[in-house]
């Protein structure tokens, strides 16, 4: 019965040292988000990824709409008044006037209303929620894809025959 427990002890110990040696040979650097390095042909692919992306319909027709609303004079009026409006409120909330904050935010409703009455704007916003569906979508594929090849498995205390498991 000693013996078990020597060979069992001896186990143990040889199975800590492995897992010792593994750990000081095959440490994960930790890196802080603006630390982080990236492959050098990750990062191409993203950028060519990117540049694909730049190319796609929902892009050219955010570019033609975004355009249109920057040359449209009444549309960039209501901007202008609706950020005055803006500034107006956190004023008046800094001096906690809340029956002025109130009056202010209806009108800001109402301009934004008015705004939103306006095709280009609709066609402006409907062109940016196609870009962010898109980029979600590719987002999406990427995790999905990522997280089919990294398999976890869960409850296995055995640690690998060698460091290079």
């Amino acid at each position: 019965m000693a013996s078990q427990q020597e060979a069992h002890a001896s186990e143990h110990a040889h199975l800590h040292e492995r897992l010792h040696d593994c750990e000081t040979h095959r440490t994960m650097e930790r890196y802080s988000v603006t630390e982080l390095i990236v492959r050098e042909d990750i990062m191409a692919k993203a950028k060519e990824l990117a540049e694909l992306i730049s190319t796609a319909d929902e892009v050219q027709f955010y570019r033609a709409a975004e355009k249109q609303v920057q040359n449209h004079a009444e549309v960039q009026e209501l901007i202008k008044l609706i950020k005055k409006r803006q500034k107006e409120a956190v004023a008046f909330e800094t001096f906690q006037n809340k029956k002025m904050v109130e009056k202010i935010n209806g009108e800001i409703e109402e301009l934004q209303d008015k705004l939103d009455a306006y095709p280009v704007v609709s066609q402006f916003k409907q062109a940016q929620e196609d870009i962010n569906y898109l980029l979600q979508l590719v987002v999406t594929v990427i995790r999905d894809t990522v997280s089919e090849k990294i398999q976890v498995e869960s409850g296995t205390a055995e640690p690998p025959a060698s460091c290079s498991e």
